[in-house]
């Protein structure tokens, strides 16, 4: 099979490629460039897998003028870089020792070595300069009948990195067809090493859970995750039921995917310290959870939260409730974010100072967004500042 693919034509990774193999090198495309290709999906970075060691990969690639980086020479993986395109270029390689979260490998010149250290059958996927497919464990089939599938025994590639318990469903929800459902080994060998989740670090586990909340569908994954035990494993008494409406929701009023709504969807109080948020995320996160509770108004939400997070607020609100969201209320919430508070601290009487004066604007201002910005500026003065 031969795919077909913009990158295939890159002229920076055509001249590294036949560089390595006019050295005497196997070298081929790998992963997911080639993976997506046959999806017919853009693929965001090139990667290269080679025979060469990584100090034959700068050698030779040196004596053709292209610089490189060894980002990670340990476990064979070295950059060439020209013009701001970096291309990843790792040696096959084989794991000889594991620990559930990093490896020791040995350099191999065999390809079938390279293929059965990788996670899944889809990811073991390599490419020619003219796009011939070369499949060394029949993960073809199983990308073209959308399974996501682990290479040979799970147990063996779950334990080898733990973080590939989080990969599966991630690729699941991404690459899955969800007819197909979730392969029964895979979800024993999850299920089984939960544990093992505990040695990765918050950052990995956080990077991985925002990949999986942004896939156009990941309510099956997380359903799945928390039948088994892993939701929970990641983030205790994290509540699922209204991620599904949700998406519904979002799909019925084109709104794209944000896995910032979806956790919020999910009630995770302790995910800043579980998914190790930034301070905007958390602080994102916390307003979008509370007005998606209060019922406030659409308007409301807008204003409080601004266009974007107040629809946030509004599609979570909806789905607790099951109701649907009508272009009105998106509407509101847009005219909510332009709406600009009539009143400014030099308005007040001379007498308010200090506190008794931000006390006196929150009090105004709450009657103003009450009545859906319709108090004028002057209906707001006579406002007396020791009622409310």
């Amino acid at each position: 099979m031969q795919i077909k693919a913009d990158w295939l034509h890159n002229p920076f990774a055509i001249v590294v490629i036949k560089a390595l193999q006019n050295a005497g090198f196997e070298t081929y495309f790998v992963g997911g460039c080639v993976r997506n290709a046959l999806l017919q999906a853009p693929a965001t970075d090139i990667d290269v897998a080679t025979a060469a060691t990584p100090q034959a990969v700068i050698d030779t690639l040196a004596a053709q003028n292209i610089r490189t980086i060894p980002t990670g020479i340990d476990h064979g993986t070295v950059t060439a870089i020209s013009s701001g395109t970096p291309i990843e270029i790792t040696t096959f390689r084989t794991d000889i020792t594991t620990d559930g979260r990093h490896a020791q490998v040995q350099f191999s010149t065999s390809i079938d070595q390279d293929a059965q250290r990788r996670d899944f059958t889809m990811n073991a996927l390599y490419a020619d300069l003219d796009g011939t497919v070369i499949d060394p464990l029949s993960g073809l089939s199983d990308l073209q009948n959308r399974s996501v599938r682990f290479i040979k025994n799970p147990q063996a590639r779950v334990r080898e990195d733990y973080l590939r318990i989080l990969r599966y469903f991630r690729f699941h929800a991404i690459y899955g067809d969800p007819a197909n459902g979730f392969d029964p080994d895979a979800l024993d060998a999850c299920a089984r090493n939960i544990d093992g989740l505990a040695s990765l670090s918050k950052e990995r586990i956080g990077q991985e859970i925002r990949k999986l909340l942004a896939a156009y569908d990941p309510a099956p994954s997380i359903a799945t995750m928390a039948q088994i035990g892993v939701l929970h494993a990641i983030l205790p008494n994290a509540m699922h039921s209204s991620l599904a409406p949700l998406i519904h929701l979002e799909q019925t009023t084109k709104t794209p995917p944000s896995w910032l709504r979806r956790l919020a969807s999910m009630n995770t109080e302790n995910a800043k310290d579980m998914l190790r948020l930034s301070k905007v995320e958390a602080r994102n996160l916390r307003a979008i959870t509370q007005y998606a509770s209060t019922g406030a108004s659409s308007k409301s939400m807008g204003y409080h939260l601004g266009a974007e997070h107040g629809l946030d607020a509004l599609l979570i609100f909806n789905a607790h409730m099951t109701t649907p969201v009508t272009q009105a209320m998106i509407k509101d919430i847009h005219l909510g974010a332009q709406a600009q508070f009539p009143i400014r601290a030099a308005d007040a009487p001379s007498h308010l100072v200090g506190a008794k004066l931000g006390t006196w604007l929150k009090q105004l201002e709450a009657a103003w967004v009450q009545s859906e910005f319709t108090l004028s500026k002057s209906a707001l003065l006579d406002i007396s500042p020791t009622k409310g």
